[in-house]
């Protein structure tokens, strides 16, 4: 099981006490502003379920992050296969969301940046790929901060047409040789 360390952040594997604030998170509307909908407490439950399952496929990496110097649940971030067909796939997708209340640290950088090296160093990548919709700034910034380039904008093939969040912004990064 992968377990990842950075200055301030563990990355691990799923608990249970890890369920209650993974459900906050996720029915706090700050945080769900850029998704279709807010998760209820079971909705959540059932999520690490499903990324606990995943994660006993090769490439699929779901991970709790954890300060460290409060041993807080504080978000997670994930690095897995694009799920659905684009002009850029297959691809592998990096991702996080965390607490409001973690927000603005430096945090989601620090955890994405791990990741990001481990799938180049451990997963042999070759590029990693993260996507948010348009008008999502914050989410944006830290791409940016990752290094990733722009790559252009695409409809997310999940969302329908009507839907206002289905307009995404697209982002790479590529393995230093």
């Amino acid at each position: 099981m992968v377990q990842l360390e950075t200055q301030r952040l563990i990355m691990r594997q799923w608990c249970d006490d890890d369920i209650k604030p993974f459900a906050a998170m996720n029915q706090d509307a700050r945080i769900m502003e850029f998704f279709p909908f807010v998760l209820n407490g079971e909705e959540s439950a059932q999520m690490i379920e499903i990324f606990c399952e995943r994660m006993q496929q090769p490439g699929f990496l779901y991970l709790p992050v954890i300060e460290k110097a409060t041993g807080s649940f504080i978000g997670m971030v994930n690095l897995t296969p694009v799920a659905f067909e684009a002009h850029f796939t297959p691809a592998f997708e990096i991702g996080w969301r965390l607490a409001f209340d973690f927000w603005g640290k430096g945090y989601a950088t620090e955890a994405a940046k791990g990741l990001i090296e481990y799938g180049f160093s451990e997963l042999n990548l070759g590029e990693i790929v993260s996507f948010t919709v348009i008008g999502n700034k914050r989410s944006s910034a830290v791409m940016e901060r990752l290094g990733m380039t722009y790559e252009g904008e695409f409809d997310h093939p999940g969302l329908p047409p009507e839907n206002p969040l289905r307009r995404h912004a697209l982002y790479q990064i590529i393995r230093a040789l």
